[in-house]
């Protein structure tokens, strides 16, 4: 059979490589700066672009989509060349895709430093840039499947099915969860609202986790730890049910975010019953990965690359049997809203992301520069201490997280709450300060790591260009007796994409359908008026200043939250708010009731100086909003948007929205004058208190209503 020569493209994936590096200290170095901020909070700077509103999402979004998504494509572009035995289908569409993910990370850092956010966690970034982020996507997924069509390797081993299948799902979650009305290039609101709206960003978010973080992560382990290894992958069979059985239940996952809140709760029964079952192919990939290693567990010690990656399928394992866990409702009840969920994503995002892209660096950087490691010690030196840190930082915030839910849930023997919320933060200290030292501890490794990769290609020669050779695709195929069932569809991409889409499909359009057509689903509360304009104002600045990271606005059916914060939250309270804002973590207490709780002028001190009002408070001061005016400007057009997305303002309203909002300003300003204080009723903080104020007092009023029957 005649050999037909090409050669592969080294530079695109080194190109990834450097960048995965860069990014990777980048967002370590953010998400340092958030963990001391709530130690110190004179680390915020009393500026609102280091405030840890900003610094928050900025961390999340360049571990997640820089650092990782760099490393995805660099794995996935030295991959899929071998085992496809093609270069890339175009070097031209390869830059294309290198520099517009660039572009978008950078264009992600400015706008969330200057607080342009449509403040939905892990989809933070405005219309604009998520249509920047479709269009480089079609770029890798263009590139990817010409690659995958001119193959000269017939069969697609399992690591190209997970690609496609985070291509074709990674789109499909970006696209409906980043359907907005545009306002301007910066402002958005989210087509959907309240229990809608909560119920497509889980699904977007969890799914995020599974189909940005995993299954691609799961397609380079597939690739990378056999070849590590010099071993092939355990069981093919096990490959197969591992990858069918994954994407079809993690997408039904979602809903076990949202327990014990005001969604459905067939929705959050579907999310319980799912999770369980992933822990089956979860756990099956798993085993996969580490029994690959069979008759191996001796060239472990002495490979650092080896040490990396069984570490980080270890974590895999215990990341996905801890997430079902999570998912039943006991153990939710407990640990949602704590740092025992902190604790949970970062055993996965340190141990499983972060420890298989090192590996892979490890593995590839001397191949690529063709020559040894500069430093084993080095490496080793590296992988312990970021093992330590991964424990240091982890190891804490359970404890902490079990501490936290104990103390919101403990009642006195005169059936009174037992501790105040700030109590809580105050114990929270030590643990704060030791998740600090693990994330130091992690990015000193991290650094140790970069010197040495340094090093590697200083004294190496880059191979650009390698040249390979492989037969033809015969565009022939005859099968035999003894193959598997599974070969037919491992031999056609288009529908292997196909079915792919369709599989990941199914649980979303189930879960959607009844709560967005069946209008019971979210029955309406007639006390529940829209934001006015000046209300509506104030919750941008809200969303800017991403006060929803510390917040949340959900109170669940417990007692200890009904007693705490006053009744608990319903369906019908939200569906006026794009988007919506329960939040996921609670470093501050819940706001769903703060309406009418304190006089307006608390609430211009809190944000001026919170010890004032809250002794012992780690949220930072504000004072840029007593000094800034309020942009007006997009009034007209945010009642207009608003409007189209069904909130029932008077025809006409958007001419006259100013004049209700300067009344409104000027009722507050009145108010904080005869408590002493003298402002301005243009100010950004007037907005401000008039939206903390309104939270809550619709149900109050409604609660009112039945009482007066």
């Amino acid at each position: 059979m005649e050999l037909e020569k090409f050669r592969y493209d080294n530079k695109i994936v080194k190109m990834f490589a450097y960048a995965t590096i860069l990014w990777s200290l980048v967002g370590m170095l953010a998400g340092l700066l958030a963990a001391l901020q709530l130690v110190l909070p004179a680390l915020n700077f009393d500026l609102p672009y280091t405030s840890f509103g900003r610094v928050r999402p900025i961390h999340t979004n360049a571990i997640i989509f820089a650092f990782v998504g760099n490393g995805i494509f660099m794995g996935v572009y030295y991959s899929m060349q071998r085992l496809l035995k093609a270069r890339m289908f175009s070097d031209m569409l390869s830059k294309i895709h290198f520099w517009g993910w660039q572009l978008i990370i950078v264009l992600a850092a400015l706008t969330l430093v200057l607080g342009y956010t449509t403040g939905k966690e892990y989809a933070e970034l405005e219309w604009p840039i998520d249509i920047l982020i479709t269009l480089v996507w079609v770029v890798f997924g263009w590139n990817m499947f010409g690659t995958i069509l001119r193959r000269r390797e017939r069969h697609l081993y399992v690591a190209i099915w997970f690609y496609i299948a985070t291509f074709v799902t990674v789109a499909m979650l970006h696209i409906v969860n980043s359907i907005e009305i545009p306002v301007s290039l910066t402002k958005s609101y989210s087509w959907y609202a309240g229990v809608q709206d909560a119920l497509v960003q889980w699904w977007y978010g969890h799914n995020a986790v599974a189909f940005f973080l995993t299954t691609p992560y799961l397609g380079l382990m597939y690739y990378f730890l056999p070849k590590a290894a010099n071993r092939p992958v355990f069981s093919y069979r096990l490959s197969i049910i591992h990858f069918w059985a994954l994407i079809f239940i993690y997408i039904w996952a979602g809903p076990h975010h949202l327990l014990y809140t005001a969604t459905p709760d067939w929705a959050q029964s579907l999310g319980v019953v799912f999770s369980i079952m992933l822990l089956a192919p979860s756990w099956g990939g798993m085993i996969n990965g580490l029994l690959t290693l069979r008759g191996a567990w001796d060239r472990v010690r002495d490979s650092v690359v080896l040490k990396f990656l069984v570490v980080a399928v270890t974590a895999y394992g215990m990341a996905t049997f801890e997430g079902p866990m999570l998912s039943l409702k006991n153990v939710n009840a407990i640990s949602h809203f704590t740092d025992w969920t902190i604790a949970h994503v970062h055993v996965g995002a340190l141990g499983w992301n972060g420890f298989l892209t090192f590996g892979i660096l490890y593995w590839l950087i001397p191949r690529l520069f063709q020559t040894k490691l500069y430093s084993d010690k080095l490496a080793n030196m590296h992988f312990w201490i970021g093992t330590l840190g991964i424990v240091v930082y982890a190891v804490p915030l359970y404890w902490a997280g079990f501490m936290q839910s104990s103390m919101w849930k403990d009642f006195t023997p005169e059936g009174q709450l037992k501790w105040q919320f700030m109590d809580t933060v105050t114990k929270m200290m030590p643990f704060y300060i030791a998740r600090a030292i693990g994330g130091t501890l992690y990015l000193i490794g991290a650094i140790v790591m970069t010197y040495n990769l340094i090093k590697t290609v200083k004294i190496g020669n880059f191979l650009e260009v390698e040249e390979a050779e492989a037969p033809a695709l015969s565009g022939e195929y005859h099968s035999h007796s003894k193959d598997h069932w599974h070969r037919w569809i491992e031999r056609k991409p288009v529908q292997l994409m196909v079915l792919s889409l369709i599989v990941v499909a199914i649980g979303g359009i189930i879960e959607f359908v009844p709560a967005f057509l069946v209008k019971s689903n979210i029955p309406t509360i007639s006390s529940v008026k829209p934001y006015t304009p000046l209300e509506l104002e104030g919750r941008d600045i809200y969303v800017r200043e991403g006060c929803y990271v510390c917040h949340s606005q959900m109170i669940r059916p417990f007692r200890s939250e009904t007693a705490r914060y006053g009744e608990y939250s319903k369906a019908g309270e939200f569906v006026y708010d794009h988007p919506f804002q329960w939040g996921s973590k609670r470093t501050g207490p819940d706001l769903a009731r703060i309406g009418g709780k304190y006089p307006d002028s608390w609430h211009y001190n809190h944000m001026l100086d919170p010890t004032s009002m809250s002794p012992n408070s780690i949220m930072p001061p504000y004072s840029w909003l007593l000094d800034d005016d309020l942009n007006t400007s997009l009034l007209r057009g945010k009642i207009k948007a608003m409007k189209t997305l069904g909130v029932p303002y008077p025809e006409g309203y958007e001419d006259k929205a100013i004049d209700d909002l300067n009344k409104q300003a000027e009722e507050i300003t009145t108010n904080l004058k005869k408590d002493g204080i003298e402002t301005a009723s243009s100010k950004e903080i007037i907005a401000l208190i008039a939206y903390l104020q309104r939270m809550g007092k619709d149900i109050k009023a409604e609660n009112k209503e039945v009482a007066n029957k």
